[in-house]
């Protein structure tokens, strides 16, 4: 797969069957339309095509600074390179953009930006100025214009709604099963490792404190997880705490900010600096505040006990 960075920036010479969306998460009923994508792709001749949007239209037109996403734009491209797709067209969306008329939209930006032969859409989509164009509109430009409009059926759309809007609640009640479930993946977080207080090294479960730069990311509910990572072409086990670290923290029921740390098994490599993706595989309990120090050092280790079966 190709990723191109902004419409200007596509290869013309090559005509297209496209798609249109965030797909955030890219989950099990993306997975659907894409696969519809690439098997139409496969009989036409044409290049499979995804045109989505950075940043989030919702960031930009309603400056939604509370909205949640399951992917950083790294991980959705990651998701999609798998997807077996030609092209994966990242637009700038911004307020100019979003001004331009249905008429503009379809003529200059998919069939003369992107060489659209056939567009594959949701029954629901609108576009255009105020999205103020549906399908129909977008079916009449096909016969005006020369592609061809492939409606994504209700049900298939409705599924798509419903696994994004179930996967968003699973996380954020700390129900990392069926959000996986949902996904078809492991669901994961993606930052750098910064240097901490080394308080887990004083109790014998030294951690990687990740880092997310995109606060927009959904970080799921406060607690333990068993998680993975691949590090240098090795898988490692592990656990991760999502919280406030309430136990050592002088402030009463921890900190305000929240810290994400993991602690690999059998691993004491030192990641500071480095980009790491955490899969985050199961639930192990609810951060808890300890009496003392020793307890929370036995209750690590029972965590670990714990990860480990569950990851077995």
């Amino acid at each position: 797969m190709e990723t191109v960075q902004g419409i200007s920036n596509f290869d013309k010479s090559h005509q297209t069957i496209i798609t249109i969306g965030t797909f955030d998460g890219v989950h099990i009923g993306h997975r659907k339309i894409l696969e519809r994508l690439t098997n139409n792709a496969k009989d036409s001749g044409l290049r499979s095509t995804v045109l989505t949007f950075f940043p989030h239209p919702r960031m930009v037109l309603q400056k939604d600074t509370d909205i949640k996403l399951l992917n950083t734009l790294e991980e959705k491209t990651q998701i999609l390179t798998k997807m077996g797709l030609d092209y994966l067209i990242v637009h700038p969306f911004t307020k100019q953009f979003s001004r331009l008329s249905a008429t503009d939209f379809v003529r200059d930006i998919l069939v003369n930006g992107l060489k659209a032969k056939k567009v594959v859409i949701g029954y629901d989509h609108r576009f255009g100025r105020n999205r103020n164009a549906n399908i129909n509109d977008l079916k009449a430009f096909g016969e005006t214009l020369d592609f061809e409009v492939e409606e994504i059926p209700a049900q298939e759309i409705d599924d798509v709604s419903v696994s994004s809007t179930k996967i968003r609640k699973a996380l954020t009640v700390g129900d990392v099963a069926t959000a996986n479930n949902y996904l078809g993946y492991a669901y994961m977080l993606t930052g750098t490792v910064k240097k901490g207080k080394e308080l887990g090294r004083q109790l014998g479960f030294p951690t990687a404190n990740l880092v997310i730069a995109e606060n927009f990311k959904l970080i799921p509910k406060n607690g333990a997880y068993a998680v993975k990572s691949n590090i240098d072409g090795k898988q490692v086990l592990g656990m991760m705490n999502i919280g406030h670290n309430p136990t050592v923290s002088k402030e009463k029921n921890g900190g305000t900010e929240k810290n994400i740390e993991v602690h690999f098994f059998d691993f004491d490599d030192n990641l500071y600096g480095q980009k790491l993706q955490v899969d985050v595989l199961e639930r192990i309990r609810d951060e808890h505040k300890f009496d003392t120090i020793e307890e929370l050092r036995q209750q690590l280790q029972k965590d670990k006990s714990v990860a480990l079966k569950l990851i077995a």
